[in-house]
């Protein structure tokens, strides 16, 4: 079989990869190089953690992604994963933790109550003022999202079934006939085309801009004083939720930046534009960091970086077959890149084995636990 995918971020490349591990054919084009830094893959880290609210179809589908990615980390020879364990807090009556911690109980993963008074000997670097419940799990970590990315190009380019086609924007896509035009008119068809474009892909399929909008996302790369860094980079991810400003927090692992961001969508922007912002579109989450974290007044602002994910109004993923011959791959929503390894692997199984569309969609959205049959 021949594969065309439209998109080198996390998506298309897993999906190259694990079509190309099968032995089919595939060719990949990306607007840009590869890697893209434009693309919402590109950033020092990402998350994967269990709590996932009262979405238990994607906590339960993390170990099936853990899965998918020792599978990976064993065909690029290096692991590109730290584990740090998962805190989730709350207060200010906001229940995403509670929450969390009963689905996760739900499906033999439960999480372990700190006590208020026990939270400052186990995490002496944050402040617990304002801070109502504190779960944790020992789950969770943090992929190197752009060095999985990196590797992964490096990876396809030297498979033989693989060509990679850089600096080649697609014009125009039909799903039904399996055929591309690029914006050099050069037409390609394959036995099945997968967009995943990332929120450029509604430009390419008008029907997904009705359920998918770019939207414009910011986060804050910190530098720590030294004594500080040494003790965040042994700490954990941090979710934490209190009403009005939510955050989460990635710690500096293998050299990589202290991030800090939201998870409050702007829905808005345009991912050709430029990426230029400013520290007063984070004055919000800076308050809550400097109520939070001890010592928060010592840290410095490094750079903020401007990245774009593909937003649903439910946050749920989107791989669905539109066309007698073509996909449609959306799984973003600000969580995808955790299951980057796994949405590209079980799309090339279920294209492959001719599995039911309409199961792998619903599976991918996160409304059933088990994987598509």
């Amino acid at each position: 079989m021949k594969a065309i995918i439209v998109g080198g971020g996390i998506m298309g490349l897993a999906t190259a990869w694990a079509l190309a591990r099968q032995g089919h054919e595939v060719e990949l084009f990306e607007q840009g190089a590869l890697p893209n830094m434009l693309a919402s893959s590109m950033d020092e880290h990402r998350l994967i953690r269990h709590p996932y609210g009262t979405h238990v179809g994607y906590a339960r589908m993390i170990d099936e992604a853990y899965a998918a990615w020792d599978l990976l980390w064993a065909d690029l020879g290096e692991t590109l994963y730290e584990p740090t364990g998962t805190l989730a807090l709350s207060g200010n009556g906001a229940d995403w933790a509670e929450r969390s911690a009963a689905a996760l109980a739900s499906i033999g993963r439960p999480m372990t109550e700190l006590s208020m008074a026990d939270l400052p000997r186990r995490f002496p670097l944050l402040d617990t003022k304002g801070l109502e419940r504190a779960f944790w799990i020992d789950t969770g970590g943090v992929l190197l999202a752009q060095d999985i990315v990196a590797a992964l190009v490096r990876h396809l380019g030297r498979q033989a079934s693989v060509r990679l086609h850089t600096n080649t924007p697609v014009r125009s896509v039909d799903l039904e006939s399996g055929r591309i035009v690029t914006q050099a008119g050069a037409v390609h068809g394959a036995d099945v085309v997968v967009v995943a474009a990332g929120a450029w892909a509604p430009r390419l399929l008008p029907a997904l801009g009705a359920r998918v909008v770019p939207s414009r996302q910011v986060v804050v790369y910190f530098d720590l004083p030294e004594d500080q860094r040494a003790a965040w980079a042994k700490g954990p991810m941090i979710i934490e939720k209190t009403g009005d400003v939510g955050l989460y927090l990635v710690p500096p692992v293998r050299g990589c930046g202290m991030k800090v961001g939201d998870h409050e969508f702007s829905r808005t922007g345009d991912p050709a534009a430029g990426r230029h912002a400013q520290e007063s579109e984070m004055s919000a989450l800076l308050d809550r960091c400097r109520s939070l974290l001890d010592g928060f007044e010592r840290w410095t602002i490094r750079n903020l970086k401007v990245c774009f994910y593909s937003v649903t109004d439910d946050e749920r993923f989107i791989v669905e077959k539109p066309g007698a011959k073509g996909w449609a791959m959306s799984p973003c929503s600000g969580h995808g890149f955790k299951f980057g390894a796994l949405m590209g692997l079980e799309l090339a199984r279920t294209i492959a084995d001719s599995r039911d569309a309409a199961a792998h969609a619903g599976w991918a959205a996160g409304l059933v636990g088990d994987g598509p049959t």
